[in-house]
């Protein structure tokens, strides 16, 4: 497995936590880039293109999820404090024109692992000619090469798969993370992880022994927003440090060479002498003779 000396890239997944309240999706961003993330993401869905109706007519469950419906009108405000703050935007199409509603303010779009078979989506994406994240939850090996293959037919260019379990939360047992490796292999794309464990040894593990090249989390900002409760979303403080750390850990890897770092230059010299096996070096010596004479 080839590694990566660069950490990646962190996605604080808003996800209804904002509660169609602007304000509320603003501080997302902030905490997301004050976490360390590199982007941050939402989620743009209408309850009755996502629902069929019979589901929708029976289940009061899922049609209290309007209430979760982010307003179209907070897509440029969102995407503008973005790029105040320094982080990407992405949001998740979950119907077909949303791709088009979504083009001018995006830096990437994010597809859902419930929509991995919906061809004409992933085609959508790819069209708009912006790089693609996937999630593979629940899916098959097959379904994912499928999926990426046509993604690439349609032309996308920039495509990241993201192994996930889709269960909120995800067991630590279950996060199967050595399946990295086995869809990087079977679709030669990058590919990372979407955690629901909310277990910070999951996220470096993914990261330091699969080498994730993306990790995607949940985030909530108080523990009142509307996904806090099933266990799956992190906290900001929470996440922070895991990122901080993951961050330290890769910078200390370095670039590979045996050579003498910044930091120790200046003790080369107080190496022991070859010729009698006393420190420093014998020029070094001299410059002390001088001053005691």
């Amino acid at each position: 497995m080839e590694r990566e000396l660069a950490a990646p890239l962190f996605i604080a997944e808003a996800s209804s936590n904002h509660g169609r309240d602007l304000f509320r999706a603003k501080a997302f961003v902030d905490a997301a880039a004050d976490a360390g993330c590199g982007a941050v993401k939402f989620q743009l869905f209408k309850i009755d293109r996502m629902f069929a109706p019979e589901i929708l007519a029976k289940s009061p469950k899922h049609r209290a999820r309007a209430e979760w419906e982010l307003p179209l009108s907070h897509l440029a405000p969102l995407a503008g404090h973005c790029r105040a703050r320094n982080i990407q935007f992405s949001c998740t199409p979950f119907y077909l024109e949303a791709v088009a509603e979504l083009a001018p303010f995006v830096d990437f779009y994010k597809v859902a692992s419930y929509e991995l078979l919906v061809d004409d989506l992933l085609k959508a994406c790819a069209h708009a000619g912006k790089p693609v994240v996937l999630s593979t939850g629940m899916a098959t090996l097959d379904e994912i090469q499928a999926a990426a293959r046509c993604l690439r037919d349609a032309g996308a260019r920039d495509v990241t798969l993201l192994h996930c379990v889709s269960a909120y939360p995800t067991p630590a047992s279950e996060a199967n993370l050595s399946a990295i490796e086995t869809i990087r292999a079977a679709t030669g794309l990058p590919v990372g992880w979407s955690d629901h464990t909310r277990r910070p040894a999951v996220i470096e593990r993914a990261v330091h022994h699969w080498g994730a090249r993306v990790v995607e989390f949940h985030l909530d900002l108080d523990g009142k927003g509307a996904e806090y409760a099933a266990g799956h979303c992190w906290l900001p403080h929470e996440i922070a440090p895991v990122i901080a750390r993951i961050r330290e850990s890769l910078a200390a890897d370095g670039a590979g060479f045996k050579g003498p770092q910044p930091s120790e230059i200046s003790d080369r010299e107080w190496r022991a002498d070859p010729a009698d096996g006393m420190r420093p070096l014998k020029h070094v010596r001299l410059a002390y003779k001088g001053e005691a004479a």
